[in-house]
């Protein structure tokens, strides 16, 4: 279960994602913290419910242990494998085995394997976000959404959090950070189809 650092202390709490239609694939993302920012790393230029149900799939074709230490040393030829196979868990499965077994060598050197370190050692909202960035596949504006993710679904909210996201904090349906049933999933697409009419951005 993700851990929220609340005034010095690790709080354990239960997520309240729900963006997949899967219980299983969703309770993976509250579980694993590090399933988690592979979910997060692959939601572009693919559906949210793709991206997310997608470390549940990798986690069933891989054998043994499902974690960034294992995904770390798996030999490329079968990471790629795992990602073709179908359904495929992207829409350019090889390149983002690529870059999916490049996130699982930041986290084992540089948290030794602990993913959920990302947050539970950040000082401030600004020192999460820079983590965040520095992970690969991570820009500025998905370790804004990651961080609204965690401070609205996981209640890690280390101070300054809502200046380092911006309007990511507030709470219109922007992304999946504002997700935790299937009518916020509707809500976040209205949204953004509305957003895009008026030929504006998710940050607008």
């Amino acid at each position: 279960m993700l851990r929220a650092l609340i005034a010095g202390q690790y709080d354990e709490r239960m997520g309240t994602l729900a963006v997949t239609g899967d219980h299983d694939a969703d309770q993976l993302l509250i579980d694993d913290p590090f399933a988690l920012l592979l979910a997060m790393m692959l939601d572009q230029q693919i559906p949210m419910e793709w991206a997310f149900k997608s470390p549940l799939r990798l986690k069933e074709r891989i054998p043994g242990d499902f974690s960034a230490e294992r995904l770390a040393v798996l030999a490329p030829e079968k990471a790629e494998a795992a990602f073709k196979e179908k359904p495929a868990l992207h829409r350019f499965p090889g390149s983002m085995a690529r870059r999916a077994q490049e996130l699982a060598r930041h986290i084992v050197d540089h948290y030794d394997g602990d993913a959920a370190r990302v947050w539970t050692e950040a000082a401030t909202g600004q020192d999460l976000l820079n983590r965040l960035k520095a992970l690969p596949g991570y820009g500025e504006e998905k370790a804004k959404i990651f961080l609204a993710v965690l401070a609205k679904r996981f209640d890690v909210t280390p101070e300054g959090w809502e200046a380092a996201v911006g309007p990511f904090s507030d709470p219109a349906p922007r992304t999946v950070a504002d997700i935790d049933s299937p009518e916020a999933l509707a809500q976040v697409r209205a949204w953004k189809k509305a957003q895009k009419a008026k030929g504006k951005t998710k940050q607008d």
